[in-house]
């Protein structure tokens, strides 16, 4: 087989990327759910916030709400409506690797909202995706308003 056919089987049948094991398939193209190469801990560089900070506010806030509360601009004509992440008891029923495969597979994923679409585009970025999911995350530990 030629290199240029090997290219194409290649992408006819998208990339595999394993995840802890796990193989994650969006409309026939694997995914990593999440990265192994991500950094340790709770830290992601000051530059990889912003740019996640960028990214919810184009891509997230539309619907979510700048502070997560499932009442952004968009939301109005959602059925369903939005998740509010700022939720004390949604935020206790879903674990970190639950949020990231949501941020990068989107609802279907995991049985929720067609209308939550994917980041396919985020599935090489493993330091965004968790500094997505902390962003997330911090909207839980803030006090009601």
């Amino acid at each position: 087989m030629t290199d240029c056919a090997k290219l194409g089987v290649t992408r006819s049948l998208g990339r595999l990327v394993l995840a802890w094991g796990a193989l994650i398939v969006l409309n026939g193209q694997p995914m990593e759910v999440l990265a192994a190469d991500a950094p340790a801990g709770g830290t992601v560089s000051d530059a990889v916030k912003a740019e996640a900070k960028t990214l919810f506010a184009s891509r997230c806030a539309t619907c979510h709400g700048a502070a997560g509360k499932g009442d952004g601009a968009a939301a109005a004509g959602l059925n369903p409506k939005p998740r509010d992440m700022s939720d004390a008891a949604w935020q206790k029923s879903v674990s970190d690797e639950h949020i990231e495969k949501i941020i990068l597979l989107g609802g279907p994923a995991v049985g929720m909202s067609p209308l939550m679409p994917p980041n396919p585009d985020l599935s090489g970025k493993p330091e965004v995706v968790k500094a997505l999911r902390m962003l997330v995350r911090d909207m839980g530990a803030s006090p009601a308003k």
